[in-house]
């Protein structure tokens, strides 16, 4: 009978060993996938597409604003690229702070987040983005009502979006950009 006891006990060990592995292999995979979401592990091409695309919206609203403002004012073409980029920052920025204040967070350390999270892909994706302009012949002095000025900044945007990804990418891969700011999607 006390064979059966220590039996039922070693058993109600192994048991619990068991459960207690189960529970760490869960908890260390509930870690992986965390570290996965924060831009610590491996890092998927559909999420630096996804943030590359959010920069990319903001980046296209400021753009096209900017150039609308500069041609309803009858600006040169400096100003007006100048306008267009400063507004890319500030609607690819205010896109960002939307959804981290959201998370409940400060004004404060929503804008570090959001300049942490999209500089660098913002910067990279003008400079791509207004470089095919500068270099597409014509396209630096083709009016709103032109083909060419919106099939110009569309095939730069999406050159832009190609060229950025990889760098979203590896920014993500190492914490850094989009990974900032996933902390406060929850």
């Amino acid at each position: 009978m006390q064979h059966d006891t220590h039996a039922d006990h070693a058993h109600s060990d192994q048991a619990h060993d068991e459960h207690a592995h189960g529970e760490h292999e869960h908890h260390t995979h509930a870690e992986h996938a965390h570290h996965e979401a924060h831009g610590m592990g491996k890092v998927t091409w559909s999420m630096a597409a996804q943030a590359t695309l959010h920069c990319l919206t903001g980046c296209a609203i400021g753009e096209v604003l900017g150039m609308v403002v500069g041609t309803a004012f009858g600006w040169g073409n400096v100003p007006t690229m100048i306008l267009a980029i400063v507004l890319a920052f500030v609607f690819g920025y205010s896109l960002t702070l939307r959804g981290v204040l959201k998370a409940g967070v400060d004004f404060r350390t929503a804008f570090r987040v959001a300049l942490a999270a999209d500089t660098l892909s913002i910067a990279v994706m003008e400079l791509i983005d207004n470089g095919v302009i500068v270099l597409w012949p014509d396209a630096m002095d083709a009016h709103l009502d032109d083909l060419l000025f919106w099939g110009a900044l569309a095939l730069s945007l999406a050159i832009a979006f190609v060229v950025t990804t990889p760098v979203n990418k590896w920014m993500i891969g190492r914490g850094k950009g989009h990974a900032v700011v996933h902390q406060y999607h929850h």
